[in-house]
């Protein structure tokens, strides 16, 4: 398969890796020092299950230059640059193109349909722990290695059988599901309250989780989610909350939510699509939601970076 990765991150650079070492010709599209040390160097892929060492793989800052549609999109960018890099894979994106939302949150796919055609997009969500090291080389944190996607009008299409299956040979775990906007809301119940706490408090999960007191905060965010989501018309799992916080205590001590590190980095953080969709969408619909509101306030000057 021709597979372009937009957004050669943590995730995108670590999906990425596996299916270039599985044969398929992949190429990250990135920007400043980590696209020249791509360029230079190769790319590597660093963890406790063994390195992916890539000396050669393509790379670029622009998708025009890349001379023709492709098989696979991965999306994996922030959801502030959504439409910006929704118009900068236009030239990728085929009649048979799949673009595969990868990105954090639930409104990430909507957007995206919006500039590139929703016939193109699938909804999906990732599973792993990942980050920039260094310019060149992504480090994975924890063992999670999954991706869950499917078509948004819920068809278990050919093309996504395919790449699930492309996924599955490649050495990571791959599912396809019929209602993907309901496993959106379900990994974004945890996802944003992570996301918010461990930003806002600094800490990482090892100390935000095994804190009584916190814990009971976590579980009311995570119960705001859920209230948004039925209000919105979208059905969670009953057990949601039950298994987000189990996944919370099964975090490595020392993990943050990227959002973290992007604050601490000086860098534009996602909130607004998080807690702060929580309690925009939360006001709207007249849902209380009065712990992402107070984390979506807190964090909002930071939104543009330091």
């Amino acid at each position: 398969m021709r597979i372009v990765v937009m957004g050669a991150g943590g995730v995108g650079g670590y999906f990425g890796a596996y299916l270039a070492q599985a044969g398929h010709e992949v190429t990250f599209v990135a920007r400043g020092a980590h696209l020249e040390a791509i360029r230079r160097n190769g790319f590597r892929l660093e963890g406790s299950r063994g390195d992916i060492v890539l000396d050669r793989v393509g790379a670029t800052d622009d998708p025009a230059t890349l001379g023709g549609p492709a098989d696979v999109v991965l999306f994996a960018v922030k959801l502030y640059d959504t439409e910006a890099a929704g118009e900068a894979i236009r030239p990728v994106v085929g009649d048979g193109t799949m673009v595969v939302n990868l990105q954090n949150g639930v409104d990430g796919p909507d957007r995206l349909a919006s500039v590139v055609g929703a016939d193109a997009v699938l909804g999906g969500a990732a599973y792993v722990s990942a980050l920039i090291a260094e310019p060149g080389v992504v480090r994975y944190t924890s063992d999670m290695s999954r991706i869950v996607f499917g078509e948004l009008d819920g068809r278990l299409s050919e093309r996504a059988t395919g790449f699930r299956d492309a996924c599955r040979e490649a050495g990571f775990e791959a599912d396809l599901s019929a209602d993907i906007r309901g496993t959106l809301w379900d990994k974004f119940v945890l996802l944003a309250t992570n996301a918010g706490l461990t930003t806002l408090l600094r800490k990482p999960a090892g100390e935000v989780y095994t804190d009584p007191e916190i814990m009971d905060l976590a579980q009311a965010m995570m119960r705001e989610v859920v209230a948004v989501a039925a209000a919105e018309g979208v059905r969670t799992s009953p057990d949601v909350v039950e298994r987000a916080v189990a996944l919370s205590k099964s975090f490595p001590p020392g993990m943050y939510a990227s959002m973290y590190y992007d604050l601490a980095r000086g860098r534009r953080i996602e909130v607004a699509s998080l807690s702060g969709l929580v309690a925009r969408r939360g006001a709207a619909l007249g849902v209380p939601v009065p712990h992402h509101t107070t984390v979506w306030c807190a964090l909002k000057p930071y939104v543009e970076g330091a």
